[in-house]
């Protein structure tokens, strides 16, 4: 197999691994001496399962190359970029519950950047997961790659890449698989791709990791006392978000790309890390949106994608209710609400009833003082401002927490056949995020691995020692929050809380289970949930 570059996987000492990790990563050895057999991801009983999906025996073609692009934000703003076949969100993939999706990832990133796809929240076969070292060897520049997969599960869905914070350029797509017996009625569908921007405005992603990476204690604080702040991170409510106007005397970096002083109530305290200078609705920023143009009296399907790297989206629609229909591919009993609160790689989908006239659809990046707006249109009346804030906002607004999973896809009632803590680790000083203590090693991805059997009911319990909130995402599966709520594959985790999730292990290989913040996750919060052989 071929090696990974090093310098594209991880930045700053994280290193890369390649064909020495995957070999690690095979059956019969757990990536050390005398370490448990795996399930590797190209492992027969991984084979054996995926031939028990259920398939219609429809092949869906797509192409998807990477590349650098000069990207249209809207009102003049442009930003040079990496986008799929050019722009972003990419084209969306759409196709019908078993059926087979034949995608070929075309890398020609430059600077002989390797990258692969994964396909989020898709419960696929491990081979075909787009996760190296773990599941594949990262795509060479100039080489090309075929994803072929059943996809079995209907709902919304979106894809990324997985190698470095490649996430947070313009590298993602929506994914939709469409149910033939869909139960709900509606005359139509918009889907709304949610994302923070800074690639090519004010920086790169791996510039804002580079600088995220030399902590709290490695910034310029402009003479602040930072003593309280602890190895965990304390709360940096009150303080001045502006940048430092230089590096400190004593060799702190100034503070281009770090976030502080953004608090939200709703995320528990700290709201994020990251300053972006856009907010984006479906590739376009506020001054210049997205619309939708529809008839007063119908009903629209929202597919609701936060594809951000550091955001959470407080979401309503100006003059409507939202009925909430789904969460992460899953239906819900259905719910109506004000707004949604969207943490990164969560999805919703609801129905709303149009009414007449012009209409805002906001995206309130929660505790960061900004926003994404897209525009529906039914019928005459001027767009609002870019900056309008609708009384929904501050209305009812509905979590996962608040929701209830629909009959029909409820985990059965079972003894639950393994506990793992999952305990969230780290914090803003060090920017040291890790999983039960441990960074996350790319060079040994089966050293710790969290280990479940074929068959079992596991049980995760999400501690948060933190202090800042993590959405927490299972590759492969979709668990159940606490015993009868809602299934989801990414669930937020509010600072010092629990939360406890239960899925049945019937998707046999090496998993990724990491917070969806891009940095976090690349700084080592990610473990392996892996199969005994």
């Amino acid at each position: 197999m071929n090696s990974i570059d090093r310098r594209s996987v991880l930045l700053a000492g994280l290193g890369a691994a390649g064909a020495g990790a995957l070999a690690a990563c095979s059956s019969g050895s757990g990536g050390s001496s005398g370490a448990p057999s795996l399930v590797s991801p190209d492992d027969k009983v991984v084979a054996a399962t995926d031939k028990k999906r259920r398939t219609t025996g429809t092949v869906r073609q797509a192409t998807l190359t990477a590349a650098s692009a000069v990207l249209d934000l809207g009102g003049g703003v442009t930003a040079k970029s990496w986008a799929f076949s050019g722009r972003t969100p990419g084209k969306e993939i759409r196709l019908s519950a078993g059926d087979t999706l034949a995608a070929e990832l075309s890398n020609q990133l430059p600077d002989r950047t390797t990258t692969s796809i994964h396909w989020h929240g898709i419960a696929l076969r491990a081979d075909m997961d787009g996760v190296p070292p773990a599941t594949q060897t990262a795509v060479r520049a100039g080489r090309t790659f075929t994803y072929r997969f059943i996809a079995d599960a209907p709902g919304t869905y979106f894809l990324h890449p997985h190698v470095g914070v490649q996430l947070d350029r313009g590298l993602y797509a929506p994914l939709i698989v469409e149910d033939p017996k869909e139960p709900l009625s509606y005359d139509d569908e918009w889907v709304v791709v949610l994302d923070d921007w800074v690639d090519g405005v004010t920086g790169t992603p791996d510039q804002v990791f580079a600088e995220l990476r030399q902590g709290m204690g490695g910034m310029d604080m402009g003479g602040m006392d930072m003593s309280g702040g602890g190895t965990s991170g304390g709360s940096m409510g009150g303080m001045d978000s502006s940048p430092s106007p230089s590096a400190s005397s004593s060799g702190g970096m100034a503070m281009r790309f770090m976030l502080t002083g953004a608090e939200s109530e709703l995320l528990g305290g700290d709201a994020g890390d990251v300053k972006y200078p856009y907010h984006l609705i479906n590739g376009r920023i506020p001054a210049d949106p997205d619309i939708y143009t529809g008839k007063p009296g119908k009903r629209v399907r929202l597919r609701i994608i936060n594809a951000g790297g550091d955001t959470a989206y407080r979401v309503a629609l100006g003059g409507h209710k939202l009925t909430v229909t789904h969460t992460d591919g899953f239906p819900v009993r259905h719910q109506q609400a004000d707004a949604l609160l969207v943490g990164m790689g969560e999805r919703y989908d609801v129905l709303v009833t149009l009414a007449d006239g012009v209409f805002p659809l906001v995206a309130l990046a929660e505790g960061k003082g900004a926003g994404g707006m897209a525009l529906v249109r039914t019928g005459s009346g001027s767009a609002p401002k870019p900056t309008v804030r609708p009384a929904e906002l501050n209305g009812m607004i509905l979590t996962a927490a608040q929701l209830k999973a629909a009959d029909d896809v409820r985990l059965d009632t079972r003894k639950v056949d393994r506990v793992h803590r999952i305990e969230l680790t780290g914090g803003m000083m060090h920017y040291d995020w890790g999983i039960n203590g441990k960074r996350f090693d790319m060079n040994d991805p089966t050293a710790n691995p969290i280990l479940v059997e074929q068959g079992q009911r596991v049980r995760l319990d999400f501690v948060n020692t933190t202090t800042m909130w993590h959405p927490m995402h299972l590759h492969g599966h979709t668990y159940q929050l606490g015993t009868g709520g809602p299934r989801k594959d990414t669930t937020l985790v509010l600072p010092k809380k629990t939360v406890s999730v239960h899925f049945d292990a019937d998707n046999p290989g090496q998993w990724m289970l990491h917070c969806h913040n891009a940095y976090h996750g690349e700084a080592g919060m990610m473990a392996l949930v892996a199969y005994q052989a």
